[in-house]
């Protein structure tokens, strides 16, 4: 074992938080974290600490939570720290060169996807609605473009039939933290191998937006169970009932199906577990979803209580209606 580092560890969500535990768990030491600021959460928007925050508290590691790393100022509090490593997993905020550069060994992050292939803000779910049948955790050393630093170390995982966003988060979160350490120890022990990422195969991971994430029945029912998957649990796919526009149906368990013929978005079948909806090409079978102001719920559960509830020939629809 090479001599420990000294880390500064950035990063906000559960996905981060679990980086920094593997961190705090390794003979390393982790000096400072930086975090998001508080954000308001809940009905009473109280301002709510990150998870990376919390955990950071809880090991009494000193929290920084600047709004910006641009300004002198906060780039002098974080040279202070005197840190050999800086790691970066899923920060939020844009890391000027002069913070690149601050650290012995520069920075380092975990990414969510097999770079080149998603560089961005969303590549878990996009590599699902693409229909990728493989993904996995880049660590990288971090330059001024966007996730197009040099590669460390790689760790891949097959992309199944059922997975959603949240299943393939946590595999990758999984993988993530034995990928970090053999990178430290190979940045630590002067044994790094960076290989240059060919940017003629990347792809822009777009950050997702609530208003993509409604169904378009027109389309073939492969690339809506696709959607469906990818958008779950956040920031999950929905639809409109014909009768009832203003009201969105959050759609969080489907799957292709063979089903009658119907006009997109009409409800060509109804059985005990399950809706069938026509799609362009297609149909689909909707298992789980979650009325307006509602519970998730089986399907079968919700029609058990209120076999009216929905009818065959009643139509849902999409953006362009």
């Amino acid at each position: 074992m090479t001599a420990p580092l000294r880390i500064i560890f950035a990063g906000t969500p559960d996905f981060a938080a679990h980086h920094l535990q593997v961190l705090l768990d390794s003979p390393h030491q982790v000096v400072a974290c930086y975090t998001q600021p508080d954000r308001p959460a809940g009905r009473g928007k109280k301002l709510k600490p990150s998870p990376v925050k919390t955990l950071a508290q809880e090991a009494e590691i000193p929290v920084f939570q600047p709004l910006s790393l641009k300004d002198s100022d906060a780039q002098q509090a974080l040279a202070a720290h005197q840190a050999d490593l800086m790691v970066v997993v899923a920060y939020g905020l844009l890391l000027p060169k002069a913070v690149l550069d601050t650290p012995r060994l520069g920075c380092v992050n975990v990414h969510a996807s097999l770079l080149p292939r998603w560089r961005g803000a969303a590549p878990i779910q996009r590599a699902i609605e693409a229909g990728d049948t493989e993904s996995g955790v880049t660590i990288m050393q971090m330059d001024v473009g966007l996730d197009t630093g040099d590669m460390l170390v790689k760790a891949r995982c097959p992309i199944g039939a059922q997975d959603t966003g949240g299943s393939l988060h946590d595999t990758l979160m999984g993988l993530g933290g034995p990928a970090l350490l053999e990178a430290l120890q190979q940045l630590a022990g002067n044994k790094a191998n960076p290989e240059v990422q060919d940017d003629n195969l990347a792809n822009y991971a777009a950050k997702i937006s609530k208003a993509e994430a409604q169904i378009d029945w027109h389309t073939n029912v492969t690339d809506i169970d696709r959607k469906i998957r990818a958008f779950n649990p956040f920031p999950v796919a929905f639809t409109r009932r014909a009768q009832a526009p203003e009201a969105a149906i959050r759609l969080w368990q489907a799957e292709p199906v063979d089903g009658p013929a119907g006009e997109a978005g009409e409800i060509v079948a109804i059985e005990p577990e399950r809706l069938i909806v026509a799609c362009g090409q297609g149909a689909l079978a909707i298992s789980r979803l979650q009325l307006p102001g509602k519970k998730v719920m089986a399907v079968g559960d919700l029609l058990r209580g209120n076999r009216d509830l929905f009818t065959v020939g009643e139509r849902f629809t999409g953006p362009q209606a």
